[in-house]
């Protein structure tokens, strides 16, 4: 892989962190001494964390000289903000705690035993900086006799209850709030008041929540015929209900308040790498990564803003290189971490998954003038994201000739078979064909892979504030904005590439600006030309089904999920919300996430006149902002995002 061409006697590198990247860094990021002063620049912070994650070369025998230069390779890139890892990797690495991943997801079993062994390893993980997943489908319907002691069972959502009590208890080191997914598959008898856990959203806040729906469950809602639901024990049927009527109900929900999410848990288990370990259950809080018991995923995002050549042309050989670069990196983030309990480290270096995503998709399209709902910008997108994957799995090749594979490759589907045909063969695109898969298939036969999992589009709440990007794959969230983060404070941001437009055709009045920042947008303002309205399209400007077919098009090139929120208008109607359900399950997305707007109170950003005492002109801030950044719940406006990097 190739190394920086950094010279001793160089000028430094310094990161082009924003005004508002920089106000996270210090708040959260950044070493502090005992009186809670700064004790390191973003520079320092990026050298730290590039040594740190280096230095796990030294395992597989390189020598200092080289780790030397692999530092300023890695630090280069992060500097660069081309390329960020999550946040528990730059808050972590080179530190005491050590503990380096976004997310977890553990098991919970039937049992007091296992309900409070699980609750014990997740205060250990929230204090270390992560979040958790759960599902609660094993457990016993409220109201079961407790044999034992001839009681009866409380059920999953009391029991979560008292997992969002104990998130409340525990602070992360001072700068991340505790976020969990709770998920219930379909047909758990309490499913119904599961789905309406979260009318009250103050009872269970650290939460976000997301049903399991099986391939059978969206049957029986095209037939409008009734669906079983069953005892997660026994598995006998302990009533029917329509399934339409579930269906409903969840809608119902997801309008008012924006949960539950759906994942679609059969089509995730037929992309599960490693099916002889386990059955998929749950996800990390945003949702992006299933997972199976005990694993964690270490995330990481390209920033593709970042990877378009001086004519505004996306550099498909730089995005190459840096893939590789990534890839390398996240590796080495396994073998560098320190995981809060055996149980992860075993399986984590087992199957040593990883997730490779990308930020700052919007202002690429911006860069390259393609409106985010236009055919070329799904064809993009497609593009891609199949020459990441590509990418990521060329490099994983190659670590595994140095290192050798995963430790369960034998026991997984890339070991029985050309599984990445299957997947990806039929759904060639221009620059990877069918043959270039073929190939690669035939390089992990003969050489294995390093890792089980290698993308994944994450939300990018805080690392893209961090690198002036716009959030994961949402479209602008809006031209003018307030922001609201930690502690009440305020942050008007104006879209860099319209507030350079305006001032290059100066028309970046405060009158325009309040114009904007009132309706979101540039739509129907007769003074600015038409093609600039195309352009500059906001998430509440783009139909429903853009969305949809956006979050399609990484999916299909995209080996764990793809965090993307669907934005509907205050005004949507139910049905527009099941039409879009529908779409999303006809076209392969593993999971879905609806935010109608203004639906919660609580939602992080919001479209406001600006105040001239807080104008700035800094990056979009993505549509993915972290409860923390929000510091009360994890919301879900344009988000249901609480953790993942």
């Amino acid at each position: 892989m190739p190394h920086s061409n950094h010279h001793p006697d160089a000028e430094p590198l310094t990161p082009a962190i924003p005004p508002n990247g920089m106000t996270v860094l210090a708040r959260r990021y950044l070493i502090r001494d005992e009186h809670d002063r700064v004790l390191e620049t973003p520079a320092e912070l990026l050298r730290r964390v590039a040594r740190c994650i280096a230095e796990g070369d030294l395992a597989y025998g390189k020598t200092p000289e080289a780790v030397d230069a692999l530092t300023e390779e890695f630090y280069s890139l992060m500097a660069r903000l081309e390329f960020l890892p999550n946040s528990p990797t730059l808050m972590n690495a080179g530190r005491p705690l050590g503990q380096l991943s976004a997310c977890f997801v553990l098991p919970i079993d039937d049992s007091m035993e296992s309900i409070f062994e699980t609750l014990k390893h997740t205060a250990l993980i929230h204090q270390s900086g992560g979040g958790t997943g759960f599902s609660f489908s094993a457990l016993r319907p409220k109201g079961d006799v407790v044999r034992s002691t001839m009681g009866v069972s409380s059920g999953p959502v009391s029991f979560m209850e008292v997992y969002n009590a104990a998130t409340e208890a525990i602070k992360q080191g001072g700068t991340r709030r505790g976020a969990n997914m709770g998920v219930l598959q379909i047909d758990h008898p309490d499913i119904e008041s599961f789905i309406s856990a979260k009318d009250n959203l103050r009872k269970v806040n650290n939460f976000n929540i997301s049903i399991s729906v099986t391939d059978a469950f969206m049957q029986a809602v095209a037939d409008d015929s009734d669906f079983p639901l069953r005892h997660p024990n026994s598995g006998q049927v302990v009533k029917t209900v329509p399934a339409r009527q579930l269906f409903n109900q969840i809608i119902d929900c997801a309008w008012r308040t924006g949960e539950p999410g759906l994942v679609f848990i059969d089509r995730i288990n037929a992309d599960n790498p490693t099916p002889a370990l386990g059955r998929i259950e749950s996800t990390n809080p945003c949702g992006e990564v299933p997972l199976l018991p005990y694993e964690a995923c270490n995330l990481g995002s390209i920033n593709l803003g970042r990877m378009l050549t001086e004519q505004n042309q996306l550099d498909w050989k730089k995005l190459a290189a840096v893939t590789r670069q990534a890839t390398h990196f996240l590796d080495n983030v396994i073998t560098r971490n320190r995981f809060p309990i055996p149980e992860i480290q075993r399986m984590v270096e087992g199957n040593r998954k990883i997730g490779l995503g990308v930020m700052g998709w919007a202002d690429c399209l911006l860069a390259l003038g393609l409106p985010y709902n236009s055919e070329a910008a799904i064809e993009l997108a497609r593009e891609v994201a199949a020459w990441i994957d590509y990418h990521a799995k060329l490099a994983s090749i190659e670590l595994a000739r140095q290192r050798g594979s995963f430790p369960t490759f034998a026991e997984s589907r890339y070991a029985q078979g050309h599984w990445l045909i299957e997947k990806h063969g039929g759904h060639p695109t221009q620059r990877v064909t069918r043959q270039d898969w073929q190939t690669l298939s035939d390089q992990i036969q003969q050489h294995g892979l390093r890792n089980a999992t290698t993308t994944c589009v994450a939300p990018t709440g805080t690392i893209s504030i961090i690198a002036g990007a716009s959030g994961g794959i949402e479209p602008v969230f809006a031209l003018v904005f307030t922001r609201n983060i930690m502690d009440n404070t305020r942050m008007l941001e104006v879209h860099p590439q319209f507030a350079a437009w305006l001032e290059a055709n100066r028309l970046n009045t405060p009158e325009l600006l309040e114009q904007v920042a009132q309706q979101g947008g540039v739509q129907g303002l007769t003074e600015l030309p038409t093609e600039l309205q195309r352009l500059f399209v906001t998430s509440f400007d783009i139909e429903p089904q853009w969305h949809v077919r956006m979050q399609a098009a990484f999916q299909a090139f995209t080996d764990n999920g793809v965090s993307k929120t669907i934005n509907f208008p205050e005004q949507a109607t139910h049905e527009a919300i099941a039409e879009t359900y529908q779409l999303a399950y006809q076209l392969g997305i593993k999971g879905i996430t609806v935010y109608r707007n203004n639906s919660r109170l609580d939602q992080p950003m919001s479209l406001e006149a600006p105040t001239p005492t807080h104008s700035t002109t800094e990056a979009d801030a993505s549509q993915t902002l972290e409860a923390q950044e929000s510091e009360t719940t994890p919301v879900n406006p344009a988000i249901r995002c609480v953790d993942c990097d």
